[in-house]
């Protein structure tokens, strides 16, 4: 069956009048002429969702924060005798970063020296990765676990998958210029010299940072869930070319409202869909793209579970999570944690990690005695 005649025969009647309808960016009247009920609601709902889940992190702006006092302190806890670790976990986990950068220059007013560069002479192991990952700013910690997840030996790929399919426009553009300025190097040249194949065709298009935002188009939902149907059938070249336009440009708004339309044209969510059709590293991507549209949150608790438990406690997948979501949604990844595997991630941090390592993690997640 071709597909505009599968499209034809899937699209309901539309609606006769779209004087109550409430869409956000409003499409032009020839768009509002062709939204079918079905796909308002959706829409509602969708939005409703965005409302009521609250995104809350785990790290905020401490009001008692001076910058002098903190850099005197940590530069005492690193310059003296031995290294005081507590001191240094009750000051960089209890700031946020903004606040961490202006301790990092009144240390270097007061000292002549960058904190980074001490951190790594006074520091190791895992415990070192968490303290100088908290000095970074985000786009350059970003820029940095994706240089260092390409430059060593091998390739991490899913460190690739697990920043590029989840951050916004702003936070790739970001990325890019920060990768650039630190390393000399332009990110999609070395995502494509570093990957290949239709993986790496997606992580090319996804660092473009071209997605459509806060808009959706309901009369498209289902020619789009058509192509995205026809990509598991045939496999071919071109229509996982067109699979990876749609999932790596399409708003969230409307891929949430294609993976519905694909639900209802083939009986079956598009994530099982996937897992029949493909494999290895562009499977994990391309689902790990469905997921976090859906639910960021409940990505990065799959995410943090499987480092956890299936990779034998994978430090940097953990560390980088934790650090890279603490001021924007580790709050709501714990919960989705805790309802997901029936026991929390505080819990399973503490099983896993020890010492001053585990208090660090801990401090970043703003774990409590009575979620263990």
């Amino acid at each position: 069956m071709e597909f505009t005649e599968a499209g034809a025969e899937l699209t309901p009647d539309p609606v006769e009048s779209t004087q109550d309808m409430e869409l956000e960016p409003e499409p032009n009247a020839e768009a509002l002429n062709e939204v079918q009920p079905m796909e308002v609601c959706w829409i509602k709902e969708y939005t409703s969702l965005l409302c009521f889940q609250q995104v809350q992190g785990t790290i905020f702006p401490n009001p008692n924060c001076n910058p002098i006092m903190d850099a005197q302190m940590l530069g005492e806890a690193l310059q003296g005798f031995g290294c005081d670790k507590d001191v240094l976990i009750n000051i960089l986990t209890q700031r946020c970063n903004a606040q961490r950068l202006t301790i990092a220059e009144a240390y270097r007013d007061m000292y002549g020296r960058d904190i980074i560069v001490d951190l790594k002479e006074n520091l190791s192991d895992h415990f070192k990765d968490v303290m100088v990952g908290l000095m970074y700013p985000p786009p350059t910690y970003d820029a940095h676990e994706l240089w260092h997840a390409m430059k060593g030996a091998g390739t991490e790929e899913n460190c690739l998958i697990d920043i590029l399919a989840s951050r916004t426009n702003g936070e790739i553009f970001q990325m890019k210029e920060a990768y650039l300025m630190q390393y000399n190097s332009d990110l999609q040249q070395d995502i494509c010299a570093e990957t290949s194949g239709h993986f790496r065709d997606t992580l090319m298009n996804l660092a473009q940072g071209s997605r459509q935002e806060g808009y959706a188009d309901p009369a498209m939902a289902g020619q789009d869930a058509m192509v995205l149907w026809e990509a598991c059938q045939q496999k071919t070249g071109e229509h996982k070319n067109m699979l990876q336009m749609i999932l790596c440009s399409k708003s969230y708004q409307q891929l949430w409202m294609v993976f519905q339309e694909f639900q209802n044209i083939s009986g079956q969510d598009i994530v099982d869909a996937l897992n029949e059709c493909y494999d290895g590293y562009l499977l994990d991507l391309l689902v790990a793209i469905v997921l976090c549209v859906r639910d960021k949150p409940s990505y990065f608790a799959y995410r943090l579970h499987n480092a956890i438990h299936d990779c034998g406690f994978h430090n940097k997948t953990v560390i980088r999570i934790l650090i890279a979501r603490s001021e924007i949604d580790l709050m709501n990844i714990r919960r989705r944690y805790k309802e997901k595997y029936g026991k929390s991630l505080i819990h399973d941090i503490k099983h896993f990690a020890s010492g001053h390592y585990e208090a660090a993690l801990l401090a970043i997640c703003a774990g409590d005695t009575e979620d263990y």
